[in-house]
């Protein structure tokens, strides 16, 4: 099955744009291990100003976003990275909002 294509959006505060790069750079093991067991692939943030824009591919998000959610790994993650960014989640998928597609050229 092919990967779909999605992306997210969400904003780092102002004055953390370069420790958010450091902990990115200094990313946990184990949450890279997660984020590949849970289905991720191609996975690449981008920044402009204090916009970060995600993009990722999956064959199953559903299960991509459950497995995330249940993991402790992923909790810890997210306490040490919300001081330093505003973050709004979609309650509906119990994960950051996702940008639809517009086009697409392969």
């Amino acid at each position: 099955m092919k990967d779909k294509p999605y992306m997210w959006i969400l904003e780092v505060r102002t004055g953390y744009e370069e420790e958010y790069k450091k902990r990115h750079d200094e990313i946990w093991p184990e949450m890279v291990e997660l984020i590949q067991e849970a289905g991720m692939r191609n996975y690449s943030i981008f920044r402009h100003g204090l916009n970060l824009f995600g993009y990722f591919e999956t064959d199953d998000l559903e299960r991509m976003i459950s497995i995330l959610n249940q993991s402790e790994v992923n909790k810890r993650w997210g306490e040490y990275m919300t001081p330093i960014m505003k973050i709004e989640v979609d309650t509906q998928i119990s994960f950051p909002f996702l940008l639809p597609l517009q086009w697409h050229m392969d």
